[in-house]
């Protein structure tokens, strides 16, 4: 999908990512990278005492990782422009999986050669419950820069 200039997506066209498997090291070198060291991610004893009974990965950890899953091209994708309603709605613990699983919902045209895309977006886990959802808006660029028209 990120393979296409702006005109060439169609409103309604999905896809879906490879997935990821999410590790104790993530959720660890997150931490140090954030400074995020909220106990619930990084303290088994402190998790065992909340409603997940474990520690769970950070919520931008997973929409990192996310990002990283959908292969951008360069040259199409000229900036990630946006998230809305973007929702925590399931844990993501050690050792799950995630895919990212994306609809083009609505397009906007700009008058300086690019487009904004809006997606529906579902990360996903193994068992294909989602864990994040909302719309993630990326700027494309209507054609290469520099090719002739």
């Amino acid at each position: 999908m990120f393979n296409k200039y702006y005109g060439e997506v169609p409103v309604g066209e999905e896809w879906e990512s490879g997935g990821r498997t999410i590790t104790e090291a993530d959720i660890v070198n997150f931490a140090g990278v954030s400074g995020d060291f909220y106990p619930l991610h990084i303290d088994r004893e402190y998790a065992k005492n909340t409603p997940f009974g474990e520690p769970i990965a950070h919520g931008m950890l997973v929409l990192s990782v996310a990002t990283g899953l959908m292969n951008f091209t360069p040259g199409i994708i000229a900036a990630f422009y946006g998230m809305d309603k973007i929702r925590f709605v399931r844990p993501t613990l050690i050792g799950d999986t995630i895919r990212v699983r994306m609809k083009v919902a609505d397009k906007q045209e700009r008058k300086n050669g690019t487009g904004v895309i809006a997606y529906e977006t579902e990360i996903v886990n193994q068992r294909g419950e989602a864990v994040i959802a909302g719309t993630l808006r990326l700027l494309l660029n209507e054609a290469h820069v520099g090719a002739e028209v």
